[in-house]
């Protein structure tokens, strides 16, 4: 899951986080920082995060752009919904395209 943190408090590690796809507020669960990159969070950080058994946001963890769906960044998905069946998804270019370099200018 995403969102973005609300509120922390790097003294007793407790924290709210705004889950993306309803707006719900999540509690951090204790330890929901343990094992990760993030030593404290700061409020209005992105972040991707998994759900507790008492639905409490734990696993706090760096999102990329494309990840969050960040505008300027396609969604992974959608990217590669748009390339064809086998295609590698990335930048193409006539070196990288078959049919381009049988076309292109040997100079």
């Amino acid at each position: 899951m995403q969102g973005v943190i609300k509120s922390y408090d790097p003294g007793t590690g407790d924290g709210v986080v705004v889950r993306d796809t309803d707006l719900a507020d999540l509690d951090l669960a204790r330890g929901a920082l343990e094992g990760s990159v993030f030593r404290m969070v700061r409020q209005g950080q992105r972040v991707v995060f998994d759900l507790d058994g008492q639905g409490r946001a734990t696993r706090l963890r760096l999102g990329s752009e494309v990840d969050m769906g960040t505008p300027g960044f396609p969604r992974r998905d959608a990217a590669l919904a748009a390339e064809p069946a086998g295609a590698i998804p990335g930048p193409h270019d006539a070196t990288s395209d078959p049919d381009a370099r049988e076309t292109a200018d040997p100079a």
